[in-house]
């Protein structure tokens, strides 16, 4: 009789159990704690990332986070979960991504399950009636508050005969054992959710009890728990283009497309009559189904949907007679038709509010945490960003109004070199506002007013015109910093002897300056390379791209001009900017140690056999190893359209590197790869035929094919051989290069068609030099793999980013320490759970990149841009609450991308855009960009005016935000938490 009322009432179980639940706990400290066990199976533990957070903790750590508080469990609690038991705790029914801003406010909110109920008193009792009466019949039963949950006894022993009968019979139908407590532990946290053996079976038993009997021996209030989260969280397959389905909420929702609030309304109130009563028939029959569905999900809601509704009829007889529903409700229930959602016709996509800024906060965790975001939505973590969402939000609903032409017109937007009143439509603008701060800079605002998934600001690739002129003058400033640290030291009659190249015109103008009587401090010679004077005279042709360009001034009125590098900086004149462009590719010619110009000065060197051995085994070594770091990690696929990138398409230059690559394929391959990249799908069979046939595989050796192309040979080689050699490690590429490396630079010493050779030298030796630029340039953040070898680069045609563009704006405010820019700056997973963990960003103090004085020389360049150039309709219009008129300097530009065809500018346009990158105060910097896509923009003639005035404009929305107590907390702070 002691065991019968044990079996029925549970009270030893209760207090035993009871007594030591309360030693499995856990408490949430700061720093790092090797006292817990991360699970590593389970569909609820995988999906909300528990299983993942080891991982995710190692990379963020690489990533510059540091591990600022996490759980300890307690000496019993590691015990029970090295023992393989789920560990007890009050389990979330509902998570998912959080995205709050600097201030902790709300950004972004993803709750999955997206339907669920509050609490037990919101759901209706049919429906829990209803569930209880098909799985767990006495599981409410409130005589006995003691009962353990975790198993059914009479339930059990029918499914243990059932399982003897099946050692007979193989084709028995046999009952299940398992109460929902059971059912929860296994869908949660078994392997891939389901009961592989006895010994699983057993795990899920204990791991249930203890669970039940966490908070003391009364385990009613958990049982009523375990319904409502057995109707929020059991799993009903997965849906086309939604993915998982868990919770009844949400099955109802994506599979029959049914309102949930209404379903639970029909079936809380009483019996109706006619219309009323059919639609709760229908809604109970939904309910009922998606009950039964849950034994064989994946079947019944796609296969088995006529087996489903038999099935249903059977439940819907039965809970009638079992006296759960009235006959006349189980009657229309049983008189409705099961349909189903039309997934493809109608999908089910759940409304999520969402923007670029925190767009690209997703897409950065979902990197830094290498999961997609459709895993990162559904993973337990909060995650607070940079953003000032108040900010954001005023940035985004001023730029989205711009559209309207009367508001336009207001702000001063319609006019020469602004908009038409009637084009404003096809306009697109992008913001982005950085704030400096201690430790690193700050993403505050990033917006832009596309419909797109793209991101303008950090995702694109644009022509962004004379904006290109301050990294021309960064890297100017820069070389002046080096020849000032390698000629400042020596004494005067020591410069007079330096002997230097005719060409590197830079180089001497150093030494000769230092050389006078003038300041040899650093800033003063910046100040008096500012001061330079270079003609802007158009009528030049320059030998650039491997051939003859002339470039023109975006006024007239400039041409007869000789202006200083400053004064060409504020009135953005293009020709002294081609010109210095021409200085620095004459001194990374001449400058870099070991160049091929340095080799060809003395044509009648005896030693230049010996010379060109050593010097093409070394050079060709440094760019193999250039090159290899560019195309490391990339499938041919994408080395061959990185290699492609930026090269200026012609039929010619395409074709030779197309054969060069694929020597085999048919000439109908080559037909559809010029189509694809120079559009024309109309060229001649013969036109294809004799291309094929002019750049055959024996036509041309390596540095004709190079030349032609306008690459340099040894990268065309490389890709040749890393798309037949993908194994290939970096030793046996430069094994395997010896002839190529010799064979690149040996042809430029036959003494025969000099004239063509001193072409195809000076190519080369640009090529070679824009290597060089391209390096310095990465170093202050730009954003792509390479730079056109032309001077057309100093004008923009090698493309930017704006976000790029606003990096370098904060080296320049950060006395040229590049600091990292942050958008996230903490990170809580699995908070109020035994896995919690915090990050928090590490603060850093940064690389210095840049001379502080050539910062600062670059900072008063650029304010004077405003003060008397291009923006100077900004001078004075941000001032402060106080009266203080904040500093601000920038550079505009102006692009206009179109296909060139024979030198003709008229043909399709690509985009037009308008930038204006700049520096707001003492601590904000940032870019604004408005951009024209497609044909459209040939309609367009709208300078970098507009930015400059749209950010005048929006001086009311941003002044706010920019004063000194506006600033949002950047601090690491120290996690605490009371005990579990």
């Amino acid at each position: 009789m002691l065991v019968v009322h044990e079996l029925r009432y549970s009270r030893l179980q209760a207090r035993e159990i009871s007594r030591f639940a309360q030693t499995l706990d856990y408490t949430f400290q700061a720093g790092s704690s090797n006292a817990v066990r991360y699970p590593t199976h389970g569909p609820f533990d995988q999906r909300l990332g528990y299983t993942e957070l080891p991982r995710f903790a190692e990379r963020l750590q690489a990533r510059g986070y540091a591990l600022i508080g996490q759980t300890r469990f307690s000496d019993a609690l590691l015990d029970y979960t090295e023992r393989g038991f789920f560990p007890p705790y009050a389990e979330k029914s509902q998570a998912g991504f959080v995205l709050d801003g600097c201030r902790g406010e709300p950004l972004y909110r993803f709750r999955y399950p997206y339907h669920g109920y509050a609490d037990f008193a919101s759901v209706p009792d049919r429906i829990a009636q209803s569930l209880l009466f098909i799985e767990n019949r006495d599981l409410l039963d409130p005589s006995r508050p003691m009962l353990n949950p975790a198993v059914d006894w009479a339930r059990f022993t029918r499914a243990a005969i059932g399982q003897l009968g099946r050692m007979v019979d193989v084709d028995l139908d046999t009952p299940g054992g398992s109460t929902l407590a059971t059912q929860i532990e296994k869908y949660r946290h078994s392997p891939d959710g389901i009961t592989l053996n006895a010994r699983e079976k057993l795990r899920q038993m204990v791991s249930a009890a203890v669970r039940a009997y966490r908070n003391g021996e009364n385990t009613l209030p958990l049982r009523r728990q375990l319904v409502l989260d057995y109707l929020n969280t059991v799993p009903l397959s997965a849906a086309p283009g939604y993915g998982e389905v868990n919770g009844l909420g949400d099955g109802l929702w994506v599979w029959f497309g049914a309102d949930v609030g209404r379903v639970n309304a029909l079936l809380a109130e009483a019996d109706g009559e006619g219309d009323q009563l059919a639609a709760q028939g229908l809604a109970l029959r939904q309910v009922v189904a998606l009950m039964i569905a849950h034994r064989r999900p994946s079947y019944y809601l796609a296969r088995g949907r006529a087996e489903l509704a038999q099935l249903a009829d059977s439940y819907l007889r039965l809970l009638a007679e079992g006296g759960i529903i009235s006959p006349r409700l189980s009657a229309a229930a049983q008189s409705q038709k099961l349909a189903f959602r039309d997934l493809t016709a109608n999908p089910a996509l759940r409304p999520v509010d969402s923007g670029k800024g925190t767009d690209a906060v997703r897409q950065r965790v979902a990197g830094m945490l290498d999961t997609s975001l459709y895993g990162l939505d559904r993973l337990d973590v909060a995650v607070q960003s940079t953003f000032n969402r108040d900010l954001q939000r005023a940035v985004s609903d001023y730029l989205a109004r711009l559209g309207d032409a009367d508001f336009a017109a207001e702000q001063g937007l319609i006019g020469e070199r602004m908009l038409g009143p009637t084009s404003l439509g096809a306009v697109r603008y992008s913001f982005n506002l950085v704030e400096r701060a201690p430790g690193g800079n700050r993403i505050r605002v990033q917006t832009d007013t596309t419909d797109q998934p793209l991101d303008i600001n950090e995702g694109s690739k644009l022509e962004l015109g004379s904006t290109a002129k301050l990294r021309v003058l960064t890297t100017y400033l820069e070389i002046v910093a080096e020849l000032h640290a390698r000629y400042a030291p020596l004494a005067p009659e020591a410069l007079r002897e330096v002997v230097l190249s005719r060409r590197d015109s830079l180089s001497r103008w150093a030494v000769d300056y230092l050389a006078g009587d003038a300041d040899r401090a650093l800033s003063a010679m910046l100040e008096a390379a500012l001061e330079r004077r270079f003609s802007a005279n158009p009528n030049e042709r320059f030998f650039t791209g491997g051939g003859l360009h002339t470039f023109g001034n975006f006024s007239r009125k400039d041409d007869d001009r000789t202006p200083t590098v400053r004064e060409a900086l504020q009135a953005s004149i293009n020709l002294p900017f081609v010109r210095l462009m021409d200085e620095l590719v004459r001194y990374s010619m001449y400058q870099v140690p070991g160049s091929t110009a340095q080799l060809l000065e003395d044509s009648e060197d005896p030693r230049r056999a010996e010379y060109l051995a050593r010097f093409a085994d070394r050079e060709g070594r440094v760019f193999l190893r250039r090159f290899w770091r560019k195309y490391h990690g990339r499938t041919p696929e994408e080395m061959r359209a990185l290699l492609l990138d930026g090269l200026r398409p012609s039929a010619d230059r395409l074709a030779t590197v197309f054969r060069y690559l694929d020597p085999a394929a048919p000439p109908a391959a080559l037909a559809e790869f010029l189509g694809e990249r120079l559009g024309d799908s109309q060229m001649s069979e013969a036109r294809i035929a004799q291309l094929y046939e002019r750049h055959a595989p024996e036509a041309f050796d390596l540095p004709d094919r190079g030349y032609i192309a306008r690459l340099h040979p040894l990268e065309l080689w490389l890709v040749g051989y890393r798309t037949a050699h993908p194994e290939a490690t970096l030793g046996e590429t430069l094994e395997a290069s010896e002839d190529e490396r010799q064979a690149v630079y040996r042809w430029l010493f036959r003494t025969r068609f000099k004239h063509a050779q001193d072409v195809r030298i000076d190519t080369m030796l640009e090529v070679e030099a824009f290597l060089d630029i391209h390096r310095r340039w990465v170093r202050v953040g730009y954003p792509f793999d390479h730079l056109v070898p032309s001077l057309a680069t100093a004008l923009g045609s090698s493309g930017d980013r704006p976000a790029a563009l606003a990096e370098l704006m904060g080296i320049i405010m950060n006395n040229g320490v590049r600091l990292p820019t942050a958008r996230v700056e903490r990170l809580r997973f699995a908070v109020d759970t035994p896995y919690e963990m915090h990050f928090a960003r590490r603060p850093t103090e940064g690389e210095q990149v840049m001379a502080p004085e050539v910062a600062a020389a670059l900072r008063n360049a650029l304010s004077e841009v405003v003060e008397s150039g291009t923006a100077r309709r900004l001078a004075g219009a941000f001032q402060l609450a106080d009266g203080t008129v904040l500093t601000l300097g920038g550079k505009t530009g102006t692009g206009d991308n179109r296909i060139v065809l024979a030198g003709d500018r008229s043909g399709p346009a690509l985009n037009r855009t308008a930038t204006f990158v700049f520096y707001l105060g003492p601590r904000h910097y940032g870019t604004l960009t408005a951009y024209v896509l497609g044909p459209n923009a040939a309609g367009y003639r709208f300078t970098s005016a507009l930015p400059v005035q749209i950010l005048k404009s929006m001086g009311p929305v941003l002044l706010p935000y920019l004063e000194p107590d506006a600033a949002c907390g950047v601090g690491a702070g120290s996690p605490s938490a009371p005990a579990h």
